[in-house]
């Protein structure tokens, strides 16, 4: 284990692992964001819920995962190495002065954090050779410096150029009665810096799943969504295995 990822074991023979980016809201003792630690409960810190979806999702199906170790306010784990905001100095309408940081401190929390997420994944997928990567993030239903934005999906699926997965996933869930956006409530075109260093970059077929949060939230709601969720993921990985 690391400070900056955690792992779930699975039967590694599935040909599938899970990967969230945004799994966790741990800020280091020794890094002072200069916030509040109320917001570290918010989507600002983390995908509110998909920790416990993937755990869930892994005992399910008997599946591997990699999990980011850290907030997303420390390092923006979904961010290519060189992107401006890979440390965030405000977030969804609150500022982050701790984040004001010099360029070689910048270097070293990516040295800390980002590198050692994405070796570990790499070392993964080396290892297992999977024929399926399943990406799970969750969205706020409202951001708070876009009031008037509907985010209605309960949800997106997101690609680039990769879409073998998500053609099988869509359709899926429109059948199962789940509101769902394609490429919504942002693209993948823009936002999938994960998936496109270890999906894309290596061939692999991938599952881009956004949650919205309100829907687990809760043990009862990831309950409740787990089933769906499972389903689409054996059924991308049997379509795409074959």
């Amino acid at each position: 284990m690391s400070e900056a990822w955690t792992s779930i074991a699975g039967n590694e023979a599935s040909g599938i692992l899970v990967i969230a980016d945004h799994a966790s809201k741990h800020v280091p003792a020794d890094i002072d964001l200069g916030v509040s630690t109320k917001l570290l409960d918010t989507h600002i810190a983390l995908d509110i819920g998909v920790a416990e979806l993937a755990v869930e999702l892994c005992r399910r199906l008997d599946i591997p995962a990699v999990l980011g170790g850290i907030s997303r306010l420390v390092v923006d784990l979904n961010r290519e190495v060189d992107a401006p905001h890979i440390i965030p100095t405000a977030s969804d309408g609150h500022v982050l002065p701790g984040n004001a940081i010099s360029h070689g401190e910048r270097l070293q929390r990516i040295e800390r954090f980002w590198r050692p997420y994405h070796e570990e994944i790499s070392r993964v997928i080396q290892r297992m050779k999977p024929h399926l990567l399943v990406s799970l993030h969750s969205f706020t239903p409202k951001l708070a410096t876009k009031p008037d934005e509907d985010r209605p999906w309960e949800v997106g699926i997101l690609y680039n150029n990769d879409d073998r997965a998500a053609r099988i996933a869509i359709p899926a869930l429109e059948a199962r009665g789940v509101i769902v956006g394609d490429q919504l409530p942002y693209s993948g075109k823009l936002l999938n810096a994960t998936m496109n260093s270890h999906g894309e970059g290596n061939g692999i077929a991938y599952l881009g799943i956004e949650m919205r949060q309100d829907l687990i939230s809760d043990a009862a709601g990831v309950a409740r969504w787990l089933d769906v969720i499972a389903s689409v993921v054996q059924s991308c990985s049997s379509s795409i295995e074959a």
